[in-house]
């Protein structure tokens, strides 16, 4: 067992596995513990933090260091949030604990190659996984209680965003944060169908698809920038190559722009470029690709 140093606060559960241990690392960065699931709060740019995880750290607290940590899960406002999010992890573990899933060998091949594991979530429900991803399948009576909007044909749900589809037709089966990740999920990418399943409209903001549609309806006509690269010729601009409305493809009109360094932010959907601002440029090109072609 590990004994707490006097820098290390730890926070018991009536619920039971895991308790929450905080504390600094040798470096300084405040840091948790719940179970084998390491956490630290690490700077990042712009004089923001984020939050660092780590794996069966097996030292004392004030012994870990930042080179400990290698995923990063977001960024963080402060110290609250970071305890938020442990307190939210550490409630995570117990409800899936408690949950009873069952890891087992299977035999299997699956759409993304030959399952190297499963988690059997309930009968006809499993989760597989293979050396480069992974997802569910449903059994053919599982996979008929998905609404018609969202049904795979098949059964076969991939981790990244169709594992959410599984979560809300069987939320009994997921934590409190992974239903929540998944309603955030079901709502960015396929907000039509979350609106006719639950007969609430998505208002901007609640949907990043819906919020992607209104982004390129609005700016239609506006040049989007397709590709970026800090200038060579002129120093403190970046040299861009816009199309309208951030069409790709043959036969799609290009042109160049330079935009001030400190005003080059993407966005969310793009970065916009104001005509009357950010002049044509038709110079000399850092893109490799550019450079010997005259037109803009």
């Amino acid at each position: 067992m590990i004994t707490p140093s006097p820098l290390t606060t730890v926070t018991r559960s009536n619920s039971g596995f895991p308790e929450v241990e905080f504390g600094r690392s040798g470096d300084g960065y405040l840091v948790a513990r719940v179970g084998d699931t390491a956490f630290a709060m690490l700077p990042g740019r712009n004089a923001r933090h984020y939050l660092a995880t780590g794996w069966r750290i097996n030292r004392p607290i004030a012994e870990w260091k930042r080179s400990d940590f290698y995923g990063h899960s977001g960024g963080l406002a402060d110290e609250a949030a970071f305890r938020t999010k442990v307190a939210e992890n550490a409630e995570h573990q117990r409800e899936k604990r408690a949950l009873g899933r069952r890891e087992i060998g299977f035999n299997a091949n699956t759409p993304w190659g030959p399952s190297q594991g499963a988690t059997v979530y309930a009968e006809g429900i499993v989760c597989h996984s293979t050396a480069g991803h992974g997802g569910f399948h449903l059994s053919a009576e599982r996979n008929r209680k998905v609404n018609p909007v969202l049904r795979a044909p098949g059964g076969w749900y991939e981790e990244d965003e169709a594992w959410a589809i599984v979560a809300i037709t069987f939320p009994h089966l997921f934590t409190g944060y992974e239903r929540r990740c998944a309603e955030r999920t079901i709502k960015d990418s396929w907000p039509d169908a979350w609106e006719a399943i639950f007969g609430i409209v998505l208002e901007p903001g609640e949907s990043r698809e819906k919020d992607r549609r209104a982004f390129e309806k609005e700016h239609a006509g506006n040049w989007i920038v397709v590709s970026a690269i800090s200038s060579d010729q002129q120093a403190g601009f970046v040299e861009v190559v816009a199309t309208p409305g951030g069409r790709r493809g043959a036969g799609t009109e290009e042109r160049r722009f330079l935009v001030p360094s400190d005003e080059y932010r993407i966005g969310r959907f793009g970065f916009v470029v104001d005509e009357t601002r950010h002049p044509v440029y038709s110079g000399p090109s850092s893109f490799i690709g550019w450079q010997g072609r005259t037109s803009p």
